[in-house]
């Protein structure tokens, strides 16, 4: 069978300053830290549409648009956190952002987020690209050149 893919990536440039706590680890990663995330989205196709394209990636604007309302300056907070209403009382005055904007997800850290924007990416597959063959094959998160997770679905 024919495959092509495809890859787009959301780079650390966009400037998706987020910050985070692992409240699990034993390491200094249990302390607030932030990185400038990346992402990076594979898919694939049986098919090339009638542009000779695997997807069309103005169909990923909305995508782009719900990383920077989660990721761009913004403090994400685990719903687990065993402080997590301390975290927000800090940033927070009468319930308003003053020093932070407080996202809550139930999980932190690249794994999570990569398995969290791979959900949203999947559900930006139109049935027409369906037809085709068309799925996401992987999204990767990444903190910097070093540290990167991902995750592949069941795809």
């Amino acid at each position: 069978m024919t495959r092509h893919r495809v890859t787009k990536t959301y780079g650390h440039e966009l400037g998706l300053s987020a910050t985070f706590r692992q409240h699990r680890a034993k390491s200094h990663c249990r302390f607030i830290h932030g990185y400038a995330l990346g992402f990076k989205l594979v898919f694939e196709a049986d098919r090339l549409d009638e542009n000779g394209w695997v997807k069309d990636f103005g169909g990923l604007k909305p995508l782009k648009a719900r990383l920077i309302e989660t990721f761009d300056h913004r403090m994400l907070v685990a719903t687990d956190d065993p402080y997590r209403e301390h975290i927000i009382a800090a940033v927070q005055f009468d319930g308003a952002p003053i020093l932070a904007q407080v996202i809550m997800v139930e999980h932190v850290g690249c794994e999570a987020f990569a398995r969290m924007v791979y959900g949203w990416a999947e559900e930006l597959i139109t049935p027409e690209e369906r037809a085709r063959g068309v799925r996401l094959v992987e999204v990767e998160c990444r903190e910097h050149a070093g540290n990167a997770a991902s995750y592949m679905g069941t795809n």
